[in-house]
């Protein structure tokens, strides 16, 4: 059990849940929401700024929660900037599918699959369903900011 959690919480989350990149408000956005798991206790607020071509320009977040929705916050801000919208939406539904099977989609490829290479440390909350709420909640956060929503839950 113990090496199975050595597993889950390797350097790469550790390291971004101990000393964020992207964790702070933002000082000019123009999408934001909260995400909020009431079962674990975890909270994120994201922040999404757009550049004049309309691609992600900057991601910031604050939040308070367990290692694993704080990464998982982080390195999801690392691979959206450059991204469209919609980029960014489908990146999240295949995230969303690695946390849930630990495996990448069949017939991934392509810019946004190589980003979800940088998300692959996560995959190992597979084997946790509770787990899988937790690195999911910045993602519905995302998807609630991109379409005008202040909040999103854990599902």
């Amino acid at each position: 059990m113990f090496d199975d959690l050595a597993e889950l919480y390797q350097d790469v989350i550790l390291e971004h849940s101990k000393r964020p990149r992207h964790g702070q408000r933002l000082a000019c956005f123009d999408a934001d929401a909260k995400g909020d798991n009431p079962m674990c206790g975890d909270r994120v607020q994201l922040f999404v700024r757009h550049a004049a071509d309309g691609r992600i320009e900057d991601v910031g977040f604050e939040a308070r929660g367990c290692a694993i929705s704080v990464a998982s916050a982080d390195l999801m801000a690392e691979v959206l900037r450059g991204r469209t919208d919609e980029e960014a939406r489908q990146m999240a539904e295949k995230f969303r599918e690695l946390a849930r099977t630990g495996k990448l989609a069949e017939g991934a490829a392509g810019a946004a699959d190589e980003a979800l290479e940088t998300l692959q440390p996560l995959a190992g909350v597979h084997g946790y369903p509770s787990r899988v709420k937790c690195a999911t909640l910045p993602w519905h956060a995302l998807i609630a900011a991109l379409q005008g929503r202040k909040e999103a839950g854990s599902e």
